[in-house]
């Protein structure tokens, strides 16, 4: 049974810095690629960032030049570092394990974590 647990999220103002980490239990974490997600009031989820098993990356537009995903396979924990962070970044942010087809990345795993809160204001 897969678990997956969001953490590190908080209330920060423009221009901070926050470190998320996602907790991987019940599976062979190092050979899943993994992604970062999040999720706005009255948005549709958006796929972040991603980080295959060989550690290369990949981010969306939106975020490139500010965060940036790793993973620690000793720990089965991926993490998001988020630095000048903007108003426009608050949001629920979750994890999953990702599989690339058909042209894009989609979640391996029905069962979400309870995702961390995001809050950028002054």
């Amino acid at each position: 049974q897969v678990q997956l647990v969001e953490s590190g999220g908080g209330l920060v103002q423009p221009g901070g810095s926050l470190r998320l980490s996602c907790a991987v239990s019940g599976t062979i974490f190092s050979i899943y690629a993994m992604g970062w997600y999040r999720q706005a009031p009255g948005k549709q989820r958006e796929l972040v960032a991603t980080i295959t098993r060989g550690s290369n990356t990949n981010y969306v537009d939106s975020v490139k030049g500010r965060f940036t995903i790793s993973r620690d396979n000793a720990k089965n924990t991926v993490y998001l570092q988020m630095n000048s962070l903007k108003p426009e970044d608050t949001a629920v942010y979750y994890c999953n394990m990702v599989t690339y087809y058909s042209n894009s990345y989609h979640p391996r795993s029905d069962y979400w974590g309870q995702g961390t809160q995001v809050t950028v204001s002054s």
